[in-house]
Order: structure tokens, then sequence, then C-alpha cells
């Protein structure tokens, strides 16, 4: 045999061994990270184009224990919504959403409190105790969660997906799984399923989706998932609402804080701005204790100018970390009243902060009302510390 023959067949039986190479596809589970969907979709209504519908809905997902088994709670935001072309919405401060939700090895995802988010659910999925090789296929059931008119009606939806795993490939220079998938939106009364706490004047959905999947080679999580989308909405009115586009996931993981770095400015905090800390799953937690607002409005009386200096001065040495602002109120009136007002002293709080030069777009607001005391509501010391704000550094 000549050596160019020898060597035709070595490149032969390379590329062989890589073709046939067995692996197993499996969720092992992940720290805290990032998950973003960025939606570029061009909206028709009725066959007429309306314009781009760009929105992106951040979360930050904290893994934690919950009797025995591992969760994910999850606090989603939408970042922008814009539904014609140069016109951007934003208002610097975003409310989130929360969710909680377990993910299996194989990737299905059970929703324990379920808020309209992740929109994609048990996506993607893995065969179960299988390995697999290049060019295998395998299909598995999942949800997605939808919204066409963007008036904060979801709409859950049944998918069933074809996968093929393309082998490992690259991304961001790290190795990962490259799968594909299919499927069609099949939705309503023509396929006999309805969503009964869904939008009750959607009727039917239909189209296609083709998704290229990139995970992690270790984790199993999807470090990338784009999403080329070609499907409509028809109403019980007639109206028909099409989108064509792309939705693309990215998960990232959020960039460390140098506690000890941070130590003498937090210090001061608790010893002069009645401010505690403390290590949470999620980051690092200010507890701001006994903030002075007019009562049961959202307005800080005069006095509080010191701490919000030194809280401000503290969050600008982190600048690459997103920064959940929690307000809390005692357990002492209605419930739905008290999430109102705890959610509006946190919007106050951000504002204040913005004003002393923290980015806007680091902060996340949660309002949680009288539901996370840390004393008896039953004292007025037990109310006055429950009426708190919190601030985490998340990473």
């Amino acid at each position: 045999m000549n050596k160019k023959s020898f060597t035709f067949l070595l490149l032969l039986i390379t590329q062989f061994s890589l073709y046939s190479q067995s692996t197993t596809l499996q969720y092992t589970g992940s720290s805290n990270y990032i998950l973003t969907e960025r939606t570029d979709l061009r909206r028709y209504d009725n066959n007429k184009y309306i314009g781009l519908m760009s929105r992106e809905v951040k979360s930050f997902i904290v893994p934690r224990e919950s009797d025995g088994k591992r969760v994910y709670e999850g606090d989603f935001y939408v970042e922008q919504d814009t539904v014609h072309v140069g016109v951007a919405l934003d208002q610097g401060i975003h409310d989130a959403i929360t969710s909680v939700f377990s993910i299996d090895d194989d990737g299905i995802m059970e929703m324990y409190e379920d808020n309209g988010y992740p929109s994609f659910r048990s996506f993607p999925s893995f065969p179960q105790d299988k390995e697999i090789q290049k060019g295998d296929t395998w299909s598995a059931a999942a949800e997605r969660a939808v919204d066409p008119t963007g008036e904060g009606i979801i709409t859950r939806m049944p998918i069933y997906v074809q996968y093929t795993y393309n082998g490992q490939s690259s991304f961001n220079g790290k190795p990962v799984h490259y799968v594909k998938a299919l499927w069609a939106t099949r939705y309503g009364t023509n396929t006999k399923y309805i969503d009964l706490d869904g939008d009750p004047n959607l009727k039917t959905a239909s189209g296609k989706h083709e998704a290229s999947i990139y995970l992690d080679i270790e984790t199993g999580a999807a470090v990338l998932i784009r999403d080329v989308v070609d499907e409509e909405f028809i109403y019980k009115d007639g109206k028909k609402i099409a989108y064509k586009g792309t939705i693309s996931l990215f998960t990232e993981y959020p960039s460390s804080v140098n506690t000890q770095e941070l130590m003498p400015i937090i210090n001061r905090l608790v010893q002069e701005a009645d401010i505690d800390y403390k290590e949470v799953d999620a980051g690092l937690m200010l507890v701001i204790r006994d903030l002075q607002f007019v009562a049961n409005k959202a307005e800080l009386l005069q006095g509080e100018e010191k701490r919000l200096d030194q809280i401000a001065a503290l969050l600008k040495k982190v600048p690459k970390n997103q920064i959940l602002v929690e307000g809390h109120t005692a357990r002492v009136g209605d419930e739905s009243d008290e999430l109102g007002l705890s959610l509006e002293r946190a919007h106050t709080i951000v504002k204040e902060l913005t004003a002393r030069g923290v980015s806007k777009d680091q902060f996340i607001t949660k309002g949680s009302g009288g539901t996370k005391p840390i004393a008896d509501n039953d004292t007025p010391e037990g109310r006055a510390r429950n009426r708190r704000v919190e601030i985490t550094i998340l990473k």
C-alpha cells in the first residue's frame, strides 16, 4: 500500500471512529444561572405586516432543596417589549415574575409555581439511559407557553419534538453537543386540545419550528437554543396573528462577588446604617431595617439619604452583577394591598440608587408583601422588623 492510500484509509478510519463514538445525554443540574430569551419576530395581523416584535425576557435562577428534591426558583422579568420597529420601552426598573420548577436528568420539567415562564418546558429532553451516536434520533413531548397578543394572557401548548444528535461541536471555545429539533404547532379545536386556563378567545394555532441546540457536555444544560419560527394564531372573532423569525435562548453564569474586597464597606454599613448582611444561595444580601416611609405609601421620609449614599457606594463596586431589590411589609391588612405597596417601595429604593449613580440596567424589583416574615407580626417590634427592603447582589 502506497503512502497516499494509507493516508486516505487512516482518514476513513478516523471519520468512522468519530461518527460511531457514542455518548449519553443527561441533565445533571446547574449552579445559579441567567436564562435570557430573545425574541425577534415579524408580526402580521390578518396578513398585514405590523412590525418587528423584539422582546427580551431575562431570569436569574437559583437551585434549592425542597422536600429532598432539587428545584429551581427563577425571577423572570421582561427587559424590552417592542412592537414597531424603532419603538422601545425602557423603564429601567424591571418587575420580577416568580416561577418554581424542577428538571429531571432526562430534561423533563415539572412546574410548581407557573406564571408563564420559562416559555419552553421539558425542552430539550433526552433519551433516558440510552447511548446515542451521531445521526441517532428520538422523540419527546414538551410544552410551550405563548402570549401571541402581548396582553399577558398565557396559553400553554403541548408540542411533540423530533430530535437528531449531530455529534460534538464548539461554542465560545468550549466543547458542546449539537442537537437539531423539529416540531409542528398544533393547538385548538382541530386538535381537541384547549388550555382551559389559557386565552379563551384563541381558537387554533398552527405552524412549524426548527431549532439548533448546543448543550454543555458536563451538565447537559442548553447554553444556546436558536429556534426558527413560522406560525399563525387564529381567534374566535376571525383575527389572525402570524409570526416569522427567531427565538434565541442563552444560558450564562453570573460574575462572582469578591466579598472580602467589599467587607470594609459592608462593615461600615453594619455599624453605621442599621443594615445586616448575609450570604444566601442567590448571592450577597443586604437587609435594610426600619426604612422610614410615609405610612401606607412608597414615599421615603427625610433622613434616609446617608444610608442610601452608603448602599450606592457598595453597589457601584459590582457593575457586572444583577441586583434584586425586594420589598417586604408586615402582614396587617389586605394581602394584595401589601404586595402592591412592597413593590412600590422597592421601586422607590431603585430610583434613589440610580440617582446616586448605580446603573438602572442592573436592577430587578420584587414585592413580597407580608408573605416572608422574619419576626412575629403580633408585636410592634416584630412588625417593624418585617417592614424591610432586601438588596441581593446576585452571583
